[in-house]
């Protein structure tokens, strides 16, 4: 194991809204609950623009990244599930120690804010050094060496394809949990959802695997939508042209058993929960700016005791659930190689730039050597 610092190539948000820069900074090796990996190849998330745009409060400048997919390089002394050489998916924090955690339910961490976002250890402490933050989500992936914890280190083939590895950590993982672990969709409901990005494509995917007889894809874009309609939406909604409301009632009228909402807009969140079938579940995926309220009809929620909850990570267990996916991928089940887009490090900041206009569902940023 290294006992001296790296000096690593990273990423690095400067200011609010700034550019992707390239710098050298100073990484300390491993503790011993850390896993120091190089990073292969990591994909782009909407949270990590919602950071640069500082939506969320975390500390610059900053390395984000929370995709990420690389090989162990060292381990600390108390590490055992994985060792130097294994090839592994980068995901979510968490303690082990709080009540969720040890109830089996680590994306529900009570300390997931400062872990995720926070930019330090749980300690306060740095890996970092040149007045530069990291630690985002655990990882600070878009760096070509970085440490991760055990708990958020998920050992995984050695033939799977690197640049679908890394979007297993958040976004698909996300969207597939929040259709077959958190709502448990079964076969013959239905299921309506408004955004289709990574997240609600995976949604789209893991609501076909689940035998769901009716899945509504909603989005602005026709491109997205019609790939919606080829991983398995039995009906789009574009809308951008179409009244939103009126169509899902045309295309179910007695309401739908779920409803996920991953825009993160109020709007759409109360029509979710208008829209749902007595004993239906509304879920808010979407991240949405600190301080944002929805208005919903309280009456809605009452009549027919129909739900609203929250979903953080799709309620996964990584080292469970990422192989799982991984499975599901090579049964050709879950076809993601459809929604990546690959991209040079270099070329970071053209990935966010398509990412924002819609026109690549997943970029995904590889190291190269």
């Amino acid at each position: 194991m290294p006992s001296l610092a790296l000096a690593v190539q990273a990423a690095v948000v400067e200011e609010k809204g700034g550019p992707f820069r390239m710098r050298t900074v100073s990484l300390q090796a491993p503790r011993p609950d850390e896993v120091l990996v190089r990073i292969v190849a990591t994909g782009v998330c909407q949270t990590d623009a919602h950071i640069r745009n500082q939506d969320y409060p975390t500390p610059l400048p900053v390395i984000l990244g929370h995709e990420g997919a690389g090989i162990v390089e060292a381990v600390g002394s108390a590490v055992r599930d994985v060792a130097p050489g294994d090839h592994v998916a980068l995901s979510f924090p968490s303690c082990g120690r709080c009540q969720p955690c040890r109830q089996g339910a680590p994306a529900n961490c009570a300390h997931r804010s400062e872990l995720s976002f926070g930019a330090c250890r749980l300690d306060g402490s740095s890996a970092y050094s040149d007045g530069v933050h990291g630690h985002f989500f655990g990882q600070s992936s878009f760096s070509r060496f970085t440490l991760a914890s055990e708990r958020n280190t998920v050992r995984i083939p050695e033939d799977m394809p690197w640049e679908l590895v890394g979007p297993l950590g958040c976004g698909l993982q996300t969207g597939a949990g929040a259709v077959l672990n958190s709502l448990r969709v079964r076969p013959g409901e239905s299921l309506a959802v408004f955004g289709t990005g990574s997240v609600g494509l995976a949604a789209v995917m893991a609501a076909k695997v689940a035998g769901a007889a009716t899945v509504v894809a909603v989005d602005v874009i026709e491109t997205r939508l019609a790939l919606a309609a080829e991983l398995g939406a039995t009906h789009t909604v574009n809308a951008r042209t179409d009244d939103v409301a009126d169509r899902l009632r045309q295309i179910h009228p007695g309401g739908f058993d779920y409803v996920l909402e991953i825009t993160a807009q109020p709007q759409l969140l109360a029509l979710a929960v208008e829209l749902l079938a007595p004993m239906g579940v509304a879920a808010l995926i979407g991240g949405a700016p600190a301080g944002t309220t929805a208005t919903i009809n309280m009456r809605s929620l009452l009549a027919g005791g129909r739900m609203l909850r929250g979903i953080v990570q799709g309620d996964s267990v990584p080292q469970i659930f990422i192989p799982k996916l991984v499975e599901l991928y090579r049964s050709g089940r879950f076809p993601i190689d459809r929604l990546v887009r690959t991209y040079e490090f270099a070329d970071i900041n053209q990935a966010f730039a398509d990412a924002a206009q819609g026109t690549v569902v997943k970029p995904v940023l590889v190291m190269g050597e």
